[in-house]
């Protein structure tokens, strides 16, 4: 039966992933359990950064070599390292900061989440942050083609980077299918995807990380809950109430793998005519404040239905610039948001 000791040894070659040190050299092992009568082995390690993808990284490595050293069962939990060990290896100003992870989410399709995703990235960057955009939506990518981007990804030394747009780091899987082909897959691989896409994209500093799921609460949706404990999350819905009723299941799902939603933002909530002035409340009223209030968190904004100024030069089919109504409507949005989550 496995020891301690051969536990130690099995493991502290790994390195912390922000430090760049072993294991071992920043004595990371904070207890190590053995069920002989189970091959159950419990390991608690402490790192410099906890709840990233890197961490899920380690994660993997640590079951896999167990595992191959004969344990049954790995059981692991990870805590932080005490502020002197990560100084004495690191400056402070040297240790690479995860980003905020925003995941915009919907009940069902048709209501605007990819278009919200889209220019709430692009007006965060216009704040002056540094945002990426992950197109999650592995079966139903749009933000290449909603943003104007025709080029593909560079990779070099076998790193892939992302496009970058209106200042918006991208990531789609639309950079790789050809032709606007189907994606015909089974959960387990969109998984794989979506991991590689945010454990393995050169993203560089960011301050937020924005990621357009798919709508529901499906494999893909589940992926993310599970990959990011501390991602943040927001509702998009249409005011009518079967819609905020749905969106109410994305919100509920949220809550429930301990996810924060952060707020609803409710789009199409009116048209308004350029001739009169007047709206009309096409998809009805109420839904988006009855979904925040379900929920227990602030209405962002309400976005009328639209179309982007574009210009044959420069065409970017959903992206609203900043001299739009629509798009001074999602500054306002992103204003909100950095003033919630920036306290």
């Amino acid at each position: 039966m496995i020891t301690e000791q051969r536990v130690k040894e099995i493991l502290g070659q790994l390195k912390d992933p922000y430090l760049k040190q072993t294991l071992e050299t920043t004595e990371a092992f904070e207890s190590i359990s053995i069920k002989p009568e189970k091959n159950f082995v419990t390991v608690k390690i402490r790192l410099a950064q906890l709840d990233t993808p890197d961490q899920m990284k380690l994660q993997n490595q640590v079951v896999e070599l167990l595992k191959e050293s004969g344990v049954a069962t790995v059981g692991i939990k990870f805590t932080q390292l005490p502020t002197e060990v990560i100084h004495k290896f690191a400056p402070e100003e040297e240790i690479y900061n995860e980003p905020t992870y925003i995941a915009i989410a919907s009940g069902k399709g048709g209501v605007g989440k990819s278009t919200v995703s889209v220019n709430l990235a692009v007006a965060l960057a216009r704040q002056g942050k540094r945002v990426g955009l992950v197109d999650a939506d592995i079966y139903g990518f749009s933000v290449p083609d909603m943003m104007g981007i025709t080029e593909k990804p560079k990779v070099e030394n076998e790193q892939l980077y992302p496009i970058e747009r209106f200042g918006v780091k991208v990531m789609s899987m639309g950079f790789f299918v050809e032709d606007n082909k189907p994606i015909i897959w089974r959960g387990p691989m969109l998984g794989k995807m979506l991991k590689n896409f945010l454990t393995d994209v050169v993203w560089g500093e960011l301050d937020y990380l924005l990621l357009d799921l798919p709508p529901g609460t499906g494999d893909v949706a589940l992926d993310v809950h599970q990959m990011l404990p501390t991602s943040k999350e927001i509702i998009v819905t249409t005011p009518h109430a079967t819609a905020s009723f749905v969106a109410a299941r994305a919100g509920t799902m949220a809550i429930n793998t301990n996810h924060e939603v952060i707020g609803v933002v409710e789009n199409m909530s009116y048209f308004e005519s350029k001739l009169t002035g007047e709206r009309e409340f096409i998809f009805g009223k109420g839904g988006g404040e009855k979904l925040s209030k379900e929920l227990n968190v602030d209405l962002l904004g309400q976005l009328p239905l639209g179309q982007p100024d574009n210009n044959e030069n420069d065409s970017a089919p959903s992206v609203y610039g900043a001299d739009h109504r629509t798009g001074q409507l999602f500054d306002e949005i992103a204003k909100k948001l950095m003033e919630k989550l920036e306290k």
